[in-house]
């Protein structure tokens, strides 16, 4: 079988929740053993299933993975990013709100962030978005400074 070129391999669409508490502060998960970039921390989601909008996979991901249920989720952005393992499209959600406990069903673990983050390593089609919220939030540059 002939290998795949980055010209011939097929998007995986990812629904993505930014999960953002009143105080501003991100939540973001750690890739369980087993998976590709594990150990690494991400903002939580995951792939599309045929028929799926995107909220609905996130919604559907987000119950799954963390025990949660969403409520509205704003697309915001959509970015690519090509793995060595798969080129993904990933879709961007901000959820404001939620319903019930946090549980982290698939052995990860989660720590809500503000920026900069505290938590290493990122997983890197992260950072396209970490940089967009940073801008958000009025920060310049990758740290912000301390009026002295």
């Amino acid at each position: 079988m002939p290998e795949a070129t980055p010209e011939s391999r097929r998007h995986t669409e990812v629904a993505v929740g930014i999960l953002i508490r009143a105080d501003g502060a991100l939540l973001l998960t750690s890739r369980p053993e087993g998976k590709p970039y594990a150990g690494y921390w991400e903002f939580p989601g995951g792939k599309l299933e045929a028929g799926e909008t995107v909220e609905q996979a996130l919604r559907r991901e987000l119950q799954e993975e963390l025990g949660i249920t969403i409520g509205a989720a704003e697309v915001w952005k959509v970015t690519e990013h090509d793995y060595p393992h798969a080129l993904v499209r990933l879709h961007w959600c901000k959820v404001r709100t939620w319903d019930g406990d946090f549980e982290m069903r698939e052995g990860q673990s989660m720590a809500w962030q503000t920026l900069p983050l505290q938590v290493t390593p990122v997983l890197p089609g992260a950072f396209p978005v970490l940089a967009w919220m940073a801008e958000e939030q009025g920060f310049r540059g990758a740290t912000h400074s301390v009026a002295g």
